[in-house]
């Protein structure tokens, strides 16, 4: 067994371990860090398969961004670990079946031989990259999934905001269209008062 065999399992090994403690953890933030630790072992993977490209997104926009916000997420409210607990074996044998029916799948699909077979692999050169070949496919062959891709990302993010937009009764809150067309007149006004004498004035 050579040293990049050597590492695959490790990260492998390390991958599964994470993936059954996010689903089993009791405590929501441990979860979460199982979670960062299944998504850079899943990088480290990439990075040996030479999808640099992929590995260091993969650490960036999960690791780096979503992370982050699901800690902090977490972390501020106050999760009702007993309800969160509710329903689980209901729900168990459910899950366990979904479980078997994808790990057939990734059998099946390893297992082809269409599907497995490496006669039809090209060998590039050593200063081959596979970031400039990943954008020629994603914007020539691959142009319209990519664009609808794009366009349900955009609709489930306005979908996203308008669901939790909630306009609350009694709340103050700045308008800045109201703030640029605000008028001297409006908030300024000059009132003219009588001078007033003091004692001492008045008596000389």
């Amino acid at each position: 067994m050579n040293l990049e065999s050597l590492v695959f399992y490790v990260f492998a090994a390390l991958l599964l371990f994470a993936g059954l403690r996010v689903i089993t953890a009791r405590n929501p933030v441990h979860s979460a860090m199982f979670l960062v630790l299944a998504f850079c072992c899943a990088s480290g993977i990439w990075m040996l398969l030479e999808a640099e490209f992929l590995s260091i997104t993969l650490v960036l926009v999960y690791v780096g961004a979503v992370m982050v916000l699901f800690l902090f997420v977490v972390m501020m409210l106050d999760i009702n670990l007993d309800q969160l607990r509710e329903g689980f074996w209901r729900w168990f044998p459910f899950g366990a079946a979904l479980a078997l029916v994808m790990v057939g799948e990734m059998i099946y699909v390893l297992g082809n031989r269409k599907t497995a077979a490496t006669e039809g692999m090209v060998r590039h050169a050593a200063d081959y990259s596979n970031i400039k070949e990943l954008g020629r496919l994603i914007y020539t062959d691959y142009v319209y999934p990519f664009e609808i891709a794009a366009v349900i990302l955009l609709v489930a993010m306005v979908a996203a905001i308008a669901l939790t937009l909630r306009r609350r009764i009694g709340v103050k809150s700045q308008n800045p269209g109201k703030q640029v067309q605000v008028k001297k007149s409006d908030r300024l006004r000059i009132v003219q008062v009588a001078a007033e004498k003091s004692g001492s004035d008045s008596a000389a």
